[in-house]
């Protein structure tokens, strides 16, 4: 390299940052204008002639402005707005303003409930809006959102729901420094119209009889009525509580949950031989011809050295035999707690990025935001079930079956 060379590259020096400042204040100007000249445009529609104009076809004047800043992807721009005499000046322009304010409060919100940090928020909204949102405002939407939650979450129960499915989910909580597991239970029904509902959702504490109890108190005293079955798996002192709250209401045991229990007695290469002839019980036509093959199946288990499978089927097997005292169009939908089980799911996937809460009533939140976002979804908004074949069968007829 020349001296000449080393000399040109002293006085033209690039500086990256200012030209892209430069740019950026150019492109913030031109937007600003621009909007500024729609808004201008806009009211000068509304007053029927131009500002200044003298016109027969004017119908208001012009009062002045006010300034209106407004966050567009070029950056932050200053907007004058008309204000008139006679009409209140609404523009789509700032229609869409409040759109945008409403959605970036929802993804806010979105983004802490769904496990990421409040610094990792504020990282990301500079990123995505170029202006960075502090922790004081992160936090005073998440007392927003548990305004509406909690709103939801103790809104009345109506109509009837003949069936109901109870679950709950043990998520992970900071106590005292330490590690604590906290219960959110959690129940989706099927109404009279057949359309499924989720019913209610509360920190259990712990899934026994005194959490259950609670959980079922508070969803009576909200308006739960006409429970006819409740689907669950056999959790401790979940049936206590139903007996209690709902004593004409039937207990479905889940049959998967039935079969596990069944499979944690058996060696790991019998496991699926069992399984067929589990399965067959669950088969049969009627619910008599269902013991009958049950007795046989106690039968064979017991040929095979397997006594502790044997007795607890024996034992057992009549809990898992309730929905055949209901129409057989249901029976696929009511002998196991799958529909909820595919919920708690969702829900485990987007509790595990968390770890461990903060407390007991952020982890209740997340999980009711959760099943707050799937009930409006099509999940609550499509038929589960015709239930006119429920609505002709006498509740005698089923209980006597």
């Amino acid at each position: 390299m020349d001296k000449d060379t080393r000399t040109l590259n002293k006085v033209v020096q690039i500086d990256d940052r200012r030209i892209q400042d430069h740019l950026g204040e150019l492109v913030r100007g031109t937007v600003e204008e621009t909007l500024n000249t729609m808004l201008d445009a806009e009211a000068d529609a509304l007053c029927g002639a131009q500002r200044y104009e003298r016109s027969p076809d004017r119908i208001d004047t012009r009062a002045g402005s006010y300034e209106r800043k407004l966050q567009t992807k070029a950056g932050e721009v200053n907007l004058k707005v008309p204000k008139l005499r006679r009409q209140t000046f609404e523009t789509a322009i700032i229609e869409r303003y409040r759109r945008r304010e409403a959605s970036i409060e929802e993804a806010l919100i979105e983004m802490y409930l769904a496990g990421v940090s409040v610094r990792r928020v504020e990282d990301i909204t500079e990123a995505l809006w170029g202006t960075r949102v502090s922790s004081g405002t992160v936090s005073n939407l998440n007392k927003k959102v548990y305004k509406h939650i909690e709103a939801w979450r103790n809104r009345p129960i109506e109509g009837e729901h003949p069936y109901v499915y109870l679950d709950g989910i043990v998520l992970k909580r900071s106590w005292a420094g330490e590690v604590k597991n906290v219960s959110v239970l959690v129940a989706i029904g099927v109404g009279s119209d057949g359309y499924r509902q989720v019913l209610g959702v509360q920190e259990g504490h712990k899934e026994d009889k005194s959490g259950w109890s609670s959980f079922l108190a508070h969803m009576k005293q909200r308006g739960l009525k006409g429970v006819r079955l409740v689907i669950s798996d056999a959790c401790l002192g979940l049936v206590e509580s139903v007996a209690e709250y709902y004593p004409e209401a039937d207990w479905q045991r889940c049959v998967v949950h039935f079969y596990r229990n069944v499979f944690s007695h058996v060696p790991s290469d019998k496991v699926k031989h069992v399984a067929l002839m589990l399965k067959a019980i669950h088969a049969q036509e009627s619910l008599a011809a269902a013991q009958e093959k049950a007795g046989r199946i106690v039968d064979e288990l017991r040929t095979m050295r397997l006594r502790k499978a044997a007795d607890l089927v024996e034992v057992n097997i009549n809990e898992t035999l309730c929905y055949y005292r209901y129409p057989q169009t249901h029976w696929l939908r009511i002998k196991t707690n799958n529909p909820l089980e595919r919920i708690m799911r969702e829900i485990r996937r987007r509790t595990r990025v968390v770890g461990a809460f903060p407390d007991g009533n952020s982890a209740l939140m997340l999980v009711a935001a959760r099943l707050r976002h799937i009930a409006g979804t099509k999940w609550g908004t499509r038929r589960y079930l015709s239930m006119e074949a429920l609505e002709k069968q006498p509740l005698e007829k089923q209980i006597t079956a």
